[in-house]
């Protein structure tokens, strides 16, 4: 089912995208953003809801400060000085926290609406064309991003090419409550990493990936968060909880990660081919964004996201993230439910 969603000030559309699994699942998704904006184990049951999104198109134009389940890019997560240089010529970005670009810059892709390029019952492509230049960033870059329902869940998986060497991380911004609402403090959180990227006081790395053995960052046996974001490191008190990047053990699309809810029962299992996985924890949220289950406040949804370690570009020890005119970009993660 498509139907519009809302026109923006600058008179776009943007149309609403409704897929429902053979389970009784439902998926909605916005060609703004290409966002997930909600997800319910049941579609006929509002309780069931486990993304944090918004009903109308106003609130989602506020909350997309916060990126409310939209594919960000062209460089998901954070430049330094929004500034990196390339086979020798330095390229200078958009930035919009502070000197820093975060998810591309203050026009990144997760501001665009994005074309229809496919879709079926349960299968939907969104396509977009970030011109050379774009925030910034060298090389007109032809992005895909292919939703599919799974029988438990769904998935996503990014494409793209690019026509000059060019940096590109992409991933999916989703918020998840399993709880449908309120504080993630009960949650369990358990992350397949044995190191973490530490930061300083603006979210830049300081180093490569260290040990989490020893710190709130060990997340291999599971630990309830709101007793990992409370704990007294200097990590945690710079992010004000947690905003790190997790060194992820593995390759390939495997599971990464599993968030469960108690309460209700409720289990989502993350799968990635990513390296690294930045894990946000809400700390900022402060009553600004009405979501549809309410004002949503510090530790009310948690960002699982799967990509590259930050500042890659300018980190001698990271992973090379340059995409090639002879290469193509792919990225595949999932998420499955139980409950």
């Amino acid at each position: 089912m498509t139907e519009l969603f809302g026109t923006t000030p600058t008179g776009e559309d943007v149309r609403r995208y409704t897929l429902t699994s053979p389970s009784g699942a439902r998926l909605q998704l916005l060609d703004l953003g290409a966002s997930a904006s909600s997800y319910r184990l049941q579609a006929g049951d509002a309780g069931s809801e486990v993304l944090v999104g918004f009903d109308t198109l106003a609130q989602h134009l506020i909350g997309s400060a916060s990126y409310f389940g939209d594919v960000v890019g062209r460089y998901a997560n954070r430049i330094a000085n929004g500034r990196f240089t390339l086979d020798g010529e330095e390229f200078v970005l958009d930035t919009n926290e502070g000197t820093t670009s975060l998810h591309g810059g203050p026009g990144g892709i997760s501001k665009r609406v994005w074309r229809v390029t496919d879709q079926t019952e349960d299968v939907i492509t969104f396509a977009l064309t970030s011109p050379d230049g774009d925030q910034g960033f060298p090389g007109e870059v032809e992005i895909r991003a292919t939703y599919r329902l799974l029988d438990d869940g769904f998935g996503l998986e990014l494409a793209a090419t690019t026509d000059r060497a060019t940096p590109l991380c992409l991933t999916s911004h989703l918020f998840v409550n399993l709880a449908g609402g309120g504080s993630l403090d009960d949650h369990v959180l358990t992350v397949d990493a044995d190191g973490y990227v530490p930061i300083d006081s603006a979210s830049i790395p300081v180093s490569g990936p260290v040990l989490v053995e020893g710190t709130p960052f060990d997340l291999r046996q599971g630990a309830r968060i709101g007793d990992r974001v409370r704990e007294a490191h200097e990590q945690i008190e710079l992010a004000k909880g947690i905003d790190h990047s997790f060194d992820l053990n593995g390759s390939g699309l495997r599971v990464v990660a599993t968030l469960e809810h108690p309460g209700s029962g409720r289990r989502m299992e993350l799968h990635a081919d990513a390296p690294a996985l930045q894990i946000y924890t809400g700390n900022f949220l402060d009553g600004t964004w009405a979501s549809r289950n309410g004002r949503l406040r510090q530790g009310d949804a948690i960002a699982l996201e799967p990509h590259v370690h930050p500042d890659s570009p300018n980190q001698s020890w990271a992973d090379d993230v340059i995409l090639r005119p002879s290469e193509e970009y792919r990225s595949r993660m999932e998420w499955h439910f139980s409950g």
